[in-house]
């Protein structure tokens, strides 16, 4: 299994969140890019340092987001991949460039020698806070194929945060998971109602139940529910691992080690 060739692991996984500082020409952009890839650099160290499994780099401060992701982004965003991967040369990497501009993360990974990314509207189509998002599997692993990145894996979100999915009301997330799982999906993430809400504990067993593909939490995971979240596939951790647990903070590097040190425990 892909998966388990990447983390060297099946089960509980924990992939940290670096959230990129705000680039340029985004509305709240007014770093340098050297002082941007400087931060991010230095989180990176500091989840290295803490025994991290694996780490998404993502441009979260770029709200508010839009479809229409310009060059800028992509080349920004390539060089913050670029400067981590060489910080942590042998450790997964990923990324997600919001909002859904899954293609452009393809690339960049590819350039920067990275290994996954996170894909928002694989499959069905939903209303998210940007507006209408069609599903893009198709062209997406048509353009994988394309650029020759078949090695970077797509994790993808179904039924996702932000997001109002009553235009697939009467589609379970069952079947959801089932249809990303045939459409060739190398992963699924699974989330609350927003960033840093908890994921049903319910939903992960019954789409862990469903599929054969590796599932993985998206939100919510904290040290303390994290028993909770323990028998899937992968925890995606961002709010939990910031200053007074709010995503757009700093990393405390106190709260992934000691968060490191309980998930250590539980494996054992």
């Amino acid at each position: 299994m892909k998966f388990l060739d990447l983390f060297g692991r099946l089960k509980s996984v924990v992939i940290g969140m670096i959230h990129v500082k705000a680039l340029p020409g985004t509305p709240l952009g007014c770093m340098k890019m050297s002082q941007i890839t400087e931060e991010a650099c230095r989180e990176a160290e500091i989840y290295r340092d803490a025994g991290i499994d694996g780490l998404i780099i993502e441009n979260m401060h770029d709200i508010p987001y839009s479809f229409s992701v310009g060059p800028e982004v992509c080349a920004c965003m390539t060089a913050v991949c670029s400067a981590v991967r060489r910080i942590c040369p042998s450790l997964p990497l990923g990324v997600q460039i919001l909002s859904s501009a899954n293609q452009q993360a393809l690339a960049v990974a590819l350039a920067s020698g990275l290994d996954f990314i996170r894909a928002e509207g694989f499959i069905f189509s939903h209303v998210a806070d940007e507006g209408l998002l069609n599903a893009c599997a198709g062209d997406l692993l048509r353009y994988r194929k394309l650029i020759g990145a078949e090695h970077v894996q797509i994790f993808t979100d179904i039924k996702k945060k932000h997001s109002s999915h009553a235009l697939t009301s009467d589609v379970s997330i069952e079947e959801t998971a089932r249809a990303a799982e045939f459409f060739l999906s190398d992963g699924l993430i699974i989330t609350g109602t927003a960033t840093g809400v908890q994921a049903d504990p319910r939903e992960l067993r019954e789409v862990s139940q469903s599929v054969k593909i590796p599932v993985l939490i998206g939100s919510g995971v904290t040290y303390e529910n994290i028993e909770h979240y323990i028998g899937s596939n992968g925890m995606i951790i961002g709010s939990h691992f910031k200053e007074g647990g709010r995503w757009a903070n700093a990393v405390d590097p106190e709260k992934v080690k000691r968060f490191m040190g309980k998930i250590r425990e539980l494996r054992k």
